[in-house]
């Protein structure tokens, strides 16, 4: 792990606080940050029921691979994607063309863990649901080569502590709870997070009703200050991020990934939360945070969407255009890839590597595309490309 920030051994450690774990956000500005993370919501659910069953199922799955592909990347563990896909789609009951993925047992406990926060968002989080997800975290071949203990809290009497630097240099980030106090602060953490789950609050409980936002962000905290395990806390504080946030919209539909755009600021992230993990119970800089990372995943999924709404544009636009198997393989290729996704466009080399045909063939299927305005030529002789015909899209040559 490596902070911007390394905070001095000295500093305070939230849970060693008076009124730890009595956690507020007091800040004004935290209430505008909410709501620009509500509105980006809006706008996600809008356009979801925009584009239809087919390109929201798209963004479902799509949010899913990125949830599992990501969390591991937070933590240096980079997943085959395609087995990631191959896993989800299964999961998700999708039939699969082919199944030529070796499956991986890591993999599909991951999705399991994502699959049982989300599917499963209304359970009671209890101790032995954290266990089966920390088993599944490490199912598979691998575990054999991790000397932890799996499926229960840590209970070594060293400090747990977040360190970086070489050995005999290291820097000391946080240190977690000791060992022998999981168990009791785990307690408290499960006990409030099922006391603060919106379907359980009625009135007369003297339970004041959390901003669902701020109630993920608070939980994630809690669990990561607490650290209960001694590997996976990350991967298992965001799963229980999804569930917080599967309950606030009281559905197990994923339409955007918070931990894919957690991985795109992952210094900012371990920032804020050891920042958070230093200060007072007055946590307002996290959850402006959190609210933030939550806005941007939103704007992301929309922008995938946006990307559906024109490619199904695209597609009636042409709908009369009778094309072969290769042209068809082509336009879908092209337009997977995005704006600018074929560097320097397509020319008759990669068509033919692309389809497998002859150079002549090649040469006839992309001047029928041309000619049906599907693709655009630039250039001439051996400097000749072609780009597909999207008006919103440049590829840095228009």
């Amino acid at each position: 792990m490596t902070l911007k920030n390394p905070l001095k051994s000295s500093t305070s450690l939230i849970w060693q606080r008076a009124d730890w774990p009595n956690f507020a956000a007091t800040n004004p500005a935290v209430r505008d940050a909410l709501l620009d993370a509500r509105r980006k919501q809006g706008e996600v659910l809008g356009q979801a029921n925009a584009i239809g069953l087919r390109g929201a199922q798209e963004l479902v799955q799509s949010a899913y691979i990125q949830e599992v592909i990501s969390t591991s990347a937070i933590e240096g563990e980079f997943l085959n994607p395609e087995s990631v896909r191959s896993s989800v789609l299964r999961k998700l009951g999708v039939q699969l063309e082919t199944e030529n993925v070796p499956r991986s047992v890591r993999v599909d406990g991951l999705v399991d863990i994502v699959q049982d926060a989300l599917k499963q968002y209304q359970q009671v989080l209890t101790q032995e649901v954290l266990f089966r997800w920390h088993r599944a975290i490490f199912s598979g071949a691998e575990q054999s080569l991790r000397k932890i203990t799996v499926g229960q809290y840590r209970e070594h009497e060293d400090p747990m502590q977040i360190v970086s630097g070489r050995q005999g240099k290291e820097i000391v980030h946080y240190t977690a709870p000791p060992s022998a106090h999981v168990g009791s602060e785990m307690q408290n953490f499960l006990e409030w997070f099922e006391k603060t789950k919106p379907s359980t609050l009625s009135p007369g409980r003297g339970v004041a009703r959390l901003d669902g936002l701020e109630r993920a962000a608070i939980a994630h905290l809690w669990f990561e200050s607490i650290h209960p395990f001694e590997d996976g806390n990350g991967r298992i504080g965001r799963a229980i991020v999804d569930m917080a946030m599967a309950q606030d919209a009281n559905s197990p539909i994923k339409l955007f990934s918070l931990s894919e755009e957690m991985l795109r600021q992952r210094n900012d992230y371990y920032d804020a939360l050891n920042l958070a993990q230093h200060g007072d119970m007055d946590v307002s800089e996290w959850v402006i945070w959190f609210a933030g990372i939550c806005a941007q995943a939103c704007a992301t999924s929309c922008d995938f969407m946006n990307d559906a709404i024109q490619k199904a544009a695209f597609w009636v636009e042409h709908e009369r255009v009778n094309l072969n198997e290769r042209q068809k393989k082509l336009i879908n290729k092209l337009l997977d890839a995005g704006d600018g996704g074929f560097l320097g466009g397509v020319n008759a080399e990669k068509y033919i590597k692309i389809t497998g045909t002859s150079k002549a063939t090649a040469t006839r299927d992309l001047s029928v595309l041309v000619e049906a305005g599907m693709l655009f030529a630039v250039g001439q002789g051996k400097a000749l490309r072609y780009f597909i015909n999207m008006p919103s899209w440049g590829h840095g040559v228009r």
